[in-house]
């Protein structure tokens, strides 16, 4: 598992300083260059076609790392199994 999380923090993306929810969309805009209305905008049209739109959200608030590096969801297992990060 550890190697998924390297792969992830090697995309260079993370969830953004200026959330609404989970910053996935801040953390988006900033990796594209673009003002984050653009990205949410996009996410909501996205939202509105049929498809798992909420899903794809809650998965990359939970595997994209935060401004300090951490992951959700290592950080969840990690207190799972009895280790502290």
């Amino acid at each position: 598992m550890e190697k998924f999380f390297s792969i992830i923090r090697g995309l260079g993306l993370k969830r953004g300083p200026q959330r609404w929810l989970g910053g996935v969309c801040g953390g988006i805009a900033a990796k594209l260059n673009v003002d984050v209305a653009y990205v949410r905008i996009a996410f909501l049209l996205f939202c509105l076609l049929p498809g798992p739109a909420f899903v794809v959200y809650i998965a990359a608030w939970l595997i994209l790392p935060d401004q300090e590096s951490s992951i959700a969801l290592e950080s969840f297992l990690n207190r799972r199994a009895g280790n502290r990060p």
